[in-house]
């Protein structure tokens, strides 16, 4: 199409105006640039046989048969067009110098030389052409063409000179990511820094260079590098380094007075879907330290291929991201259902690329109405079903209750009763570890939500499940952005006590483990994923205010009603099996009936419990 670039051509030259701006210059029409490359080639042939047959005769200039060796001048040219085509060499599919231009002009200069030295061998005599010639060519051409194309490389990388304005940057990590990254930001003028030197830990590599930049010593040297060069900028190229690694690298950066950057994904750098200045600050969620489990969910998740799946709760944090993965796997139908308009148009937009809300995929409705239910699951007839909708507030249910029975009870309640009436086969039910040994009505109505999906599993003989989180780094009204929120505010920073802990997984991790549980538990069970050590909330808010550079206060509000010093993941008498994957635990937990419920005592239980906890003699789980 007229007015496009092709992608293989590479980047627009630019040259800076007296002004300041850049400008674009003229660039060489294709034939043109290639036409050089064919003539240079066809030039390095001419000199490789005219050389090889000086050789062959021992520099004795008048033993030689001009007019054959010219001819096959002549002939080398013609052949190295047809087979340097075929190859791509001058149909710009490859990079001047790089290892697949290499390779494809190795292969060329091969075929040709088959092609050349055929009749050389059977004809020689007659051609008067010694039967050698192309034989010692063939390496004199291959260095020639090969240098040539290194050489244009070179002076092609000098001219794109890098930003004046590039800030010098230390790059932690003299590995193949480091050596990419050098080099795309010493050829880049664009890029935002300048690299001045290496950093890594590998005594080995105490004596690399990358593009001309040293290693200048290990993360203890780090203070002495950034003095030593000016440097203001810590560019982390270690790809999946884990949280204490980030932590370490981060301590001693803020000691050396550099910040520090992190990359985007590297597949998304060499794809061109990120650029160099898009380096981010370093981020809470790295060092925290939550490295999605790898759990398999390509391979278990072929019972949503072809299905009808309806998700409860779809506009929050966890439920959208659930959708979003459900969507890959190609369910006939996905069914969004929420009573938060807004929040389902957020979700559609990021599916669909629309937000038109006129479509049958956005269900708006009340889990706390089961007529409505009753009339979109038989309208509907899903046959998967995720169930994400609930309250979570802790502190918030603890004053109020009764809107944990309504929602988290008797919502529940109305989804199974809901699912089982029209044949639903999988159902999978987000809990938390707060319903592990529950001290609070959080904790206690999550925990009375699993038994009733015990209960509906039984009743049904069918995969009906409930999946346990942690904290959800970055949902919302977690931790993070409460925090967040606070700094950017000025402070205090709130924190209810120095010693509490917490366990923390990401929005995806949740939604892989969900899409799992959905393939590998069997009815009535729950399953847990391991989340690694717990997380102490007072070494977060102290690094996040480092981060923000801020001198914000740090306050202790003391441990709110219900709420544990540390959470845990399994009961008291719950079992620790994992018997499909290592890092998913299954337990098993008594059903419950809903002709079992009893609002009247569930509420005075919670009262009950409550009144223990601030008399300091203990809560157990009765539910």
């Amino acid at each position: 199409m007229r007015g496009t670039l092709s992608r293989e051509r590479g980047p627009v030259p630019i040259k800076h105006s007296p002004n300041g701006k850049t400008l674009p210059l003229r660039r060489a029409k294709p034939w043109v640039r290639f036409g050089a490359q064919y003539a240079l080639d066809d030039a390095a042939w001419g000199v490789a046989l005219i050389f090889a047959v000086i050789l062959r005769y021992d520099f004795n200039l008048s033993a030689i048969s001009w007019l054959p060796l010219l001819t096959l001048c002549v002939a080398a040219c013609v052949v190295q067009f047809g087979v340097g085509s075929l190859f791509f060499l001058y149909r710009g599919r490859h990079a001047y110098g790089s290892f697949a231009e290499v390779r494809a002009l190795f292969w060329a200069v091969l075929l040709v030389s088959v092609v050349l030295g055929a009749p050389i061998v059977v004809f020689g005599m007659t051609l008067q052409i010694p039967r050698s010639t192309v034989v010692i060519a063939l390496p004199i051409a291959f260095v020639l063409m090969g240098g040539v194309r290194y050489v244009k490389r070179l002076l092609g990388e000098r001219s794109l000179a890098p930003n004046d304005g590039a800030h010098p940057a230390l790059v932690y990590g003299a590995g193949y990511l480091g050596a990419v990254i050098v080099r795309r930001m010493k050829t880049d003028s664009q890029s935002p820094f300048l690299p001045v030197g290496l950093i890594d830990d590998d005594p080995l590599k105490r004596n690399v260079w990358l593009d001309g930049v040293r290693v200048l010593g290990t993360r203890d040297m780090l203070a002495g590098a950034a003095k030593a060069t000016g440097a203001t900028t810590l560019i982390v190229t270690i790809a999946r380094a884990d949280a204490a690694l980030l932590r370490d690298i981060t301590d001693a950066a803020i000691d050396a007075g550099l910040q520090v950057k992190v990359l985007p994904p590297f597949q998304d750098v060499l794809e061109g879907k990120s650029r160099l200045k898009d380096l981010g600050d370093i981020s809470i969620e790295d060092l925290i330290g939550r490295h999605s489990v790898d759990t398999n969910v390509e391979s278990i998740a072929g019972y949503l291929a072809g299905k009808r799946v309806l998700v409860t709760g779809a506009g929050g944090s966890i439920g959208s991201e659930l959708c979003r993965q459900i969507h890959k796997f190609g369910p006939s139908e996905l069914m969004m259902l929420d009573r938060d308009e807004t929040g389902l148009q957020s979700v559609q937009i990021s599916i669909l690329g629309h937000g038109l809300l006129d479509t049958d995929d956005v269900v708006l409705a009340d889990i706390r109405d089961p007529a409505a239910l009753k009339v979109i699951f038989e309208g509907r007839k899903p046959e998967v079903v995720f169930h994400a909708a609930a309250l979570k507030h802790l502190p918030l249910l603890e004053q109020y209750p009764d809107e944990a029975w309504k929602t988290n009870v008797l919502g529940t309640l109305n989804v199974l009763e809901a699912a089982r009436a029209v044949g639903v086969t999988t159902f999978v039910n987000i809990s938390t570890d707060k319903a592990a040994n529950p001290s609070s009505v959080l904790g206690h109505s999550k925990r009375v939500a699993e038994r009733l999906t015990a209960w509906a599993a039984l009743e049904t003989g069918r995969t009906y499940v409930s999946v346990r989180f942690g904290n959800v780094i970055g949902s919302r009204g977690s931790m993070l952005p409460t925090f967040t929120s606070l700094i950017e505010a000025g402070g205090p920073l709130t924190i209810t006590h120095p010693d509490v802990t917490r366990y923390f997984m990401t929005i995806p991790e949740a939604c892989q483990l969900l899409v799992q549980a959905g393939g590998i538990g069997r009815p009535a069970e729950v399953l847990i994923l391991d989340m690694g050590e717990p997380v102490k909330i007072l070494d977060v808010a102290r690094r996040m205010i480092n981060m923000s550079g801020k001198d914000i206060a740090i306050v202790y509000t003391g441990l709110r009603v219900g709420e544990k010093l540390h959470e845990e993941l399994l009961g008291d008498n719950e079992s620790n099996e994992p018997p499909v994957h290592p890092k998913i635990s299954h337990a098993s937990i008594n059903p419950i009936s809903p002709h079992h419920l009893d609002r009247a005592g569930w509420e005075e239980r919670c009262r009950y419990e409550q009144e223990e906890r601030r008399t300091g003699t203990g809560a157990t789980d009765r539910a």
